[in-house]
């Protein structure tokens, strides 16, 4: 597609600085990711179309233009090659707060939890390990009543076994947790595969 043109960048920002985000789908238009959203600058976007690497599904009435060239800005791009997803998902804390839903394991408080952290199910005072089969997401109050006690010991026990989720299962828990700006022209992109409601 020859050089990659130099857009006047400082122009185009929306409202509340958001810019023009671009949903960046995987070849098979499934998101690369719900929780973070995959999305990206409208400059990468930009950038991605220019070197041929991506397909434009949907776009903007925002046009930039160069001295050579306008064009809309993308809003739904989808990958031209297909990204495998990692089978095992790192073990974060924001993995492990994904994987149990960001609601306290033990009281069960509303998601997100307030003041979530997380307990290790046998402490490590007690020989317990930081790994996922024993680390849950856990409310303030509910870490420091536990303490260093086992589940037995003080009746606590998560409402689901530790264990180390599949990349998919992530991927399906983050779509319960859309982000607070969602472009009318992600919808479809987003949801086009939940089950329906009878």
């Amino acid at each position: 597609m020859g050089d990659f043109p130099a857009f006047n960048a400082a122009a185009f920002n929306a409202p509340g600085g958001r810019g023009y985000p671009a949903l960046v789908l995987n070849a098979d238009f499934r998101p690369l990711s719900y929780f973070p959203l995959s999305i990206w600058s409208w400059q990468d976007a930009v950038k991605a179309v220019f070197l041929d690497r991506v397909s434009v599904l949907n776009e903007y009435e925002t046009e930039v233009h160069s001295t050579s060239l306008t064009m809309r800005l993308p809003s739904v791009i989808a990958l031209k090659e297909y990204i495998p997803a990692a089978r095992r998902p790192a073990f974060t804390r924001f993995n492990v707060f994904l994987r149990d839903r960001f609601a306290c394991q033990y009281c069960g408080a509303d998601r997100p939890a307030p003041d979530l952290t997380f307990d290790h199910v046998i402490p490590r005072s007690r020989g317990g390990r930081t790994t996922w089969e024993n680390v849950v997401a856990a409310c303030g109050p509910c870490n420091l009543r536990k303490g260093s006690k086992l589940p037995r010991e003080i009746g606590m026990h998560p409402r689901q076994p530790p264990r180390q989720p599949t990349s998919w299962e992530l991927q399906e828990n983050g779509r319960g947790f859309p982000p607070n700006h969602l472009h009318e022209s992600w919808r479809d992109y987003l949801y086009w595969d939940s089950e329906l409601e009878s």
